[in-house]
């Protein structure tokens, strides 16, 4: 039997902050009380927790309460959580602008170490801290921006083919010896980045929206002749929009 196609569900960030006041000069702003309630009822409605293999998202503190709330229920130990830069929102302006880790570990003291070595070690600096800078490959222009986008889906390509070997290999042991597979990849991200991972200008999901993608192939040439895969099939699902206010709590943390 063939693995089966592992899913992406592409989820947005709950209402932070920001997203309420409109004051985009706040560093790295958190969630709204009906923020975290968002997230909450997308750990209630999701199609199936238990499928997840890893959960991806972005390091700003909206991304991070959202994972938390969401998924925290399935995130044991933090092994299967990774912190990508790369998964940053677009702008340069301060709400999308992170946080040093030192901040960050201060304000998530449950994670582990191996979450913080996955922020490092995703960032091209040996502190961790370069994605802060916006510039390289992080900075805000369409180009670098683009550019970003098409590493963030080599990374899920590459995270899908691990998991269709894992199950692969799975199906080859016997029934009895089998565990229940892991085939999903959640990745949670921002309004404006979106468009440019899926490469589709008209998405616009609601706060804690999300949409669930098939992983494919598809022959793609940079300019230079170099084939790149892109995950582009159709979205499967949505989930509903949720309501906004703008008051804030304490989140969720990691279970051990």
């Amino acid at each position: 039997m063939s693995p089966a196609k592992p899913q992406i569900f592409l989820v947005r960030h709950a209402e932070s902050v920001h997203n309420v006041t409109k004051d985009f000069n706040i560093r790295d702003p958190g969630l709204t009380q009906v923020g975290h309630e968002q997230a909450a009822a997308l750990e209630a409605s999701f199609p199936d927790l238990s499928s997840v293999a890893v959960v991806i998202t972005s390091p700003l503190t909206r991304a991070i309460e959202t994972t938390l709330d969401a998924f925290g229920s399935i995130l044991p130990g933090g092994n299967n959580l990774i912190l990508d830069p790369y998964l940053q929102e677009r702008s340069d302006l301060p709400c999308d602008t992170g946080s040093p880790i030192s901040v960050l570990k201060e304000r998530f003291p449950s994670f582990p170490d191996v979450v913080w070595s996955s922020l490092a070690g995703n960032a091209s600096e040996l502190d961790g801290d370069d994605w802060l800078e916006k510039k390289g490959d992080y900075a805000a222009d369409d180009e670098s921006v683009t550019k970003r986008a098409e590493k963030v889906r080599k990374i899920l390509w590459n995270v899908a083919q691990n998991i269709q070997q894992a199950q692969k290999e799975e199906d080859e042991k016997a029934a009895e010896e089998r565990e229940d597979l892991k085939t999903s990849i959640v990745v949670v991200t921002h309004g404006v980045f979106m468009k440019f991972l899926t490469e589709d200008e008209t998405i616009d999901l609601p706060k804690a929206g999300w949409k669930d993608y098939y992983v494919e192939e598809v022959d793609k040439f940079d300019g230079k002749g170099k084939r790149i895969p892109v995950n582009r099939s159709p979205p499967c699902r949505q989930n509903p929009p949720h309501l906004t206010s703008n008051i804030t709590r304490t989140p969720k943390t990691l279970n051990p």
